[in-house]
């Protein structure tokens, strides 16, 4: 299954079935810890960077770049 469908059957299974989170990662396969998480979020975390990507190369010259653009 992908991550949207094993999020969504993850909660159902605990929230609508009103079963236990242990059991869940038992019949899921995933840790406790990856559950607690998925019962956290109501739809599943997206990857988001911890700063921006560097541009070493064309990083002096991006202010003549965007001058000429716009």
């Amino acid at each position: 299954m992908f991550a949207v469908q094993i999020h969504a059957a993850v909660r159902r299974f605990v929230f609508d079935q009103k079963r236990r989170r242990r059991e869940a990662a038992r019949v899921f396969e995933l840790s406790r810890d990856t559950i607690a998480k998925v019962c956290r979020f109501s739809i599943p975390p997206r990857y988001t960077r911890a700063k921006p990507a560097e541009k070493p190369k064309p990083g002096p010259l991006l202010p003549a770049i965007d001058a000429i653009l716009f």
